[in-house]
């Protein structure tokens, strides 16, 4: 009887602390996002990283990102990404060949990278992880899993920069074994961009290869 009280109690007790836990998760990031409600554009420079220890994969690159709403481009050494809100473009340097597709929302595999400080609100469980001190940073170490199993993704990790209450790392677990993150290592927030900044202009580019994918 004696073990069955304690027991009862020790459950109790975890299931607070993770309570806990996980409110802490919550206004951290109700303040992030309280915050990127008053920012109406963001440009960030990023490295970005994709591991897959089963299949011994590694990628590294540099970027550049630019923000507007919905609204993104992505600038990488050999590709270009640009998304006006309804339309994604994908530009291949070398080969000088664009794609043109109408991105699905229901979509899983890729995430707008300009939702991802609001991600959380919607579909996650959310927990904190622990605070870090990493590359210089004080952080915040938040998990998202979400709430159903037939993700491609088993987890979403966010690091939130204690002191400039912003994102600084973000990744992402998939089933597959592939392991992505992205670094933030300078963000501007505000800095002026048109519209047509996230537009891929074809005309632009003599002898490009197009290949529109769109539903008529």
């Amino acid at each position: 009887m004696k073990k069955l009280f304690l027991g009862n109690i020790f459950v109790l007790i975890v299931l607070f602390a993770n309570a806990q836990n996980d409110a802490k998760a919550v206004a951290i990031l109700d303040k992030l996002s309280k915050k990127m409600e008053t920012i109406h554009t963001i440009y960030a420079e990023f490295n970005f990283n994709l591991e897959n220890l089963q299949d011994k994969i590694s990628d590294k690159r540099a970027g550049h990102i630019w923000t507007k709403g919905n609204k993104y481009k992505i600038a990488m050494m050999h590709s270009e990404t640009y998304f006006d809100g309804k339309t994604i473009w994908t530009y291949l340097k070398e080969s000088n060949e664009v794609t043109i597709n109408t991105p699905d929302e229901e979509d899983d595999e890729t995430i707008n990278p300009a939702t991802i400080f609001t991600i959380y609100k919607k579909g996650f469980k959310i927990k904190f992880v622990q605070d870090r001190f990493e590359m210089g940073h004080a952080l915040y170490v938040i998990d998202l899993i979400p709430e159903k199993r037939d993700k491609p993704y088993s987890r979403i990790r966010l690091r939130i920069d204690k002191d400039k209450n912003q994102l600084f790392m973000f990744e992402r677990f998939d089933k597959d074994g592939n392991n992505y993150k992205i670094t933030l290592n300078k963000v501007i927030f505000n800095k002026p961009m048109k519209d047509t900044d996230f537009v891929f202009n074809v005309k632009a580019h003599k002898g490009i290869e197009v290949t529109d994918l769109r539903d008529d």
